[in-house]
């Protein structure tokens, strides 16, 4: 049984922690700036892209449907979440220290958890959305009405940023008897796993907000999907082409997410010995890179109404520039 000469210790070493160590960093020489470019050039690219897609969709009145409003929605949460890890990583590859101050981990946690809590909400409520759209057309412009989409919206990033600020709660009292975390970002968990005070509040409400914002929005899409399915099946060859169109890009995103996801939380929660740390790294940046950029591709070129404006807004900026240097 610990002493309390001995626990008076701990709680003294824990109060001292002021910063995070995250050893999952390695020196990779000279090839950091290439590194350095990489990450900047897909940082760049997410923003221009994703920032490019709301003013189209945003300038024009055509487009000022349900389907685009939940689309800015979620470009704007893939700007969100990109700006919450790449400076920050950018950084930390420059840089021959790699730590963290707390309050700043903290905040770091709360916007990448928050990004995976909108994100999942988002294609859950764009789903409904098509959902509506092909199983119930006739109803569709009574229910998915200006008002309703304002609100299913504002209930999606609310309930993100809610539902993370009791998690940044439960473990910001938390006594830490260490400081290092084996990732290249803060990570809920691992900061958890440091802690010598008493975690099965957190344990419990981390199980519980997981199977909340991962596992139920999961199990709400594959629902509906199974109905447009069975819709298709019976329908015109229109209502499965309009499926095909409308649900392809969404279909890609929420495959492409869910997997990154799930990996992340079993890497989190198992010891992965099997698997190299390089690789580790890679999956774990996975839903936080790869996410934002093929959520504005696939939109952008699958989408016949996004894809025609922006080039028309594109072709007007080349044009306009060209006038104005002759």
């Amino acid at each position: 049984m610990m002493t309390v000469k001995a626990k008076t210790r701990i709680m003294v070493n824990s109060t001292q922690i002021s910063y995070f160590i995250l050893a999952a960093y390695f020196d990779p020489g000279l090839l950091k700036y290439f590194y350095f470019l990489i990450i900047l050039s897909l940082y760049v690219l997410i923003i221009c892209s994703n920032l490019l897609l709301l003013v189209v969709i945003c300038t024009n009145r055509s487009l000022h449907e349900p389907m685009y409003m939940f689309l800015c929605s979620l470009f704007v949460n893939e700007v969100f979440g990109s700006t919450g890890l790449f400076p920050f990583l950018l950084f930390q590859i420059l840089s021959e220290i790699h730590t963290v101050s707390v309050p700043f981990c903290f905040l770091q946690v709360f916007c990448i958890f928050s990004y995976v809590c909108a994100e999942l909400s988002n294609l859950t409520i764009m789903s409904y959305d098509r959902y509506v759209a092909i199983c119930h057309p006739l109803q569709y412009n009574t229910q998915m009405t200006n008002k309703r989409i304002a609100v299913l919206i504002a209930l999606a990033w609310s309930f993100a940023f809610i539902a993370i600020a009791a998690l940044i709660l439960l473990i910001a009292p938390l006594q830490l008897c260490g400081n290092v975390i084996n990732k290249v970002y803060c990570f809920n968990y691992s900061i958890v796993k440091l802690a010598c005070s008493d975690t099965n509040a957190n344990n419990i409400y981390g199980l519980f907000l997981t199977f909340l914002i991962v596992f139920v929005p999961l199990i709400l899409i594959l629902y509906t999907y199974v109905r447009i399915i069975k819709v298709c099946l019976s329908g015109s060859k229109q209502t499965r082409q309009k499926a095909v169109s409308t649900c392809t890009p969404h279909l890609a995103s929420i495959l492409n997410f869910s997997f990154a996801v799930c990996f992340e939380i079993l890497e989190s929660r198992l010891e992965m010995k099997g698997v190299s740390s390089v690789f580790q790294i890679i999956l774990s940046l996975y839903f936080l890179t790869c996410q934002p950029l093929l959520n504005s591709v696939m939109y952008g070129l699958k989408m016949s109404k996004i894809r025609i404006k922006c080039k028309s807004l594109l072709l007007g900026f080349i044009v306009t520039r060209s006038l104005d240097e002759r």
